[in-house]
């Protein structure tokens, strides 16, 4: 038999990033063999083992046929005449379809340590691209969410998905295909994507994908009439600072959830309002119970739209609305969560004050020598563009309130 490390271990050794897990892949190997080694069996229909020791997992090489709808809809088949190249063949992405001999499979050490790519990957590793190593990547919707998934993790190294690719996303999309996955399934690919470094990436890529509509419905309708950027550009930077900030899963989804109460942003202050909480609250349990999502991650969310207004503005609370906030948070039991609770809103605060700069600095530079009388000497010219960059600033703060203005009133 011949042992191969392969998937993530061998991409992320070559982009330097510390490696998580290894998985390995057996060729010229039986059941049989795998247990007389002393490996464990794990699921009757799959053929992965996990190692007596180490407890990494090894499959057998195999091959997968696509028999059904969604992502369990596949036969496998797994015999020694499967080749390494075959196995490879059935994965997502070609960074992921790489591989490196080692010794056995009681000895992880590599005999040379060659990079084995029937299909790119080193390629696309130098590109950054992210790009599917065959069109068996249309027969698993699943692979719509792992991609973007994918592009959230080294977003931040540069990497973008390559045109075809995002074809074929699109078209498994519109095939209707990601109804046939499990709620466990998308809340396990989504809780991933929201941990990355980049969380705003997996959200925004599925948003213009049209791949919300089905599981996220509230969130779809929300950012689709927030198009113009106002609320999802705050909240897809509120995302990026939570992913700078390490903050945990529940204040993420927490902050994707503040997207559902249109009337939580004001555009031209950095208050937060929280008017419209009876509807956020009962959008974010609708979405809560149809991906599964684990109630302290909805709880915490609902909690945090409810007490946004509270949370924004903590220094102008009177004592009796402090009292009644602790009460509210349960923070004389949980202090912690108070205290997520008040970074969460922070972090908000920071996206808007970051959305009002931007504005700003758009403003400063949409305003030169063109745009101020020609006649114009010395401090004068200084004097005028400092005056017309503030009337377009304030145009800008203007129309922004119209817009949100309008969308809430949908």
């Amino acid at each position: 038999m011949q042992v191969y490390l392969v998937g993530g271990a061998v991409r992320d050794q070559l982009l330097g990033r510390p490696i998580k897990d290894k998985d390995f892949v057996v060729v010229g190997a039986t059941v049989a063999d795998m247990l007389d080694a002393g490996f464990q069996q794990v699921g009757a229909d799959f053929p992965v083992f996990l190692h007596p020791i180490s407890n990494e997992e090894y499959a057998l090489a195999r091959t997968e046929r696509k028999q059904g709808l969604g992502y369990q809809g596949f036969s496998v088949h797994a015999s020694p005449d499967v080749t390494l190249r075959e196995d490879l063949q059935r994965r997502d992405l070609t960074i992921n379809a790489m591989a490196i001999e080692v010794k056995s499979v009681t000895d992880d050490t590599p005999i040379s340590g060659d990079v084995i790519d029937y299909y790119g990957g080193l390629d696309d590793i130098e590109s950054k691209t992210l790009r599917h190593v065959s069109s068996a990547f249309s027969e698993d919707p699943l692979r719509v969410l792992r991609t973007a998934r994918f592009y959230g993790r080294y977003y931040d190294l540069g990497f973008s998905i390559a045109d075809e690719t995002l074809q074929l996303m699109r078209e498994l999309v519109a095939s209707g295909e990601l109804a046939h996955l499990s709620s466990e399934r998308i809340w396990q690919e989504s809780s991933c994507g929201m941990l990355q470094i980049s969380p705003q990436v997996y959200w925004q890529q599925l948003f213009e994908l049209g791949a919300l509509t089905e599981y996220f419905a509230p969130l779809h309708h929300a950012w689709s009439h927030a198009q113009y950027g106002q609320i999802r550009e705050i909240v897809q930077t509120a995302l990026y600072f939570a992913g700078q900030m390490q903050l945990n899963l529940s204040q993420r989804w927490a902050l994707l959830m503040a997207s559902l109460n249109t009337d939580s942003f004001t555009f031209n202050s950095t208050e937060i309002h929280s008017v419209n909480t009876e509807t956020a609250t009962k959008a974010i349990n609708e979405i809560g119970n149809s991906v599964k999502v684990p109630k302290v991650h909805t709880q915490f969310a609902n909690l945090f739209v409810q007490q946004a207004q509270k949370l924004s503005s903590i220094d102008q609370l009177s004592a009796a609305e402090k009292i009644d906030l602790i009460q509210a948070c349960g923070a004389h039991k949980a202090p912690d969560k108070l205290s997520q609770l008040l970074v969460t809103s922070h972090v908000l605060k920071l996206a808007i004050q970051h959305r009002q700069m931007m504005l700003a600095l758009n403003s400063f530079h949409a305003i030169g020598m063109d745009n101020i009388a020609p006649d114009l000497k010395g401090p004068a010219i200084g004097a005028a563009l400092r005056q017309r960059r503030i009337e377009h600033l304030q145009m800008q703060n203007s129309a922004s309130k119209v817009s949100i203005s309008s969308e809430n009133a949908v």
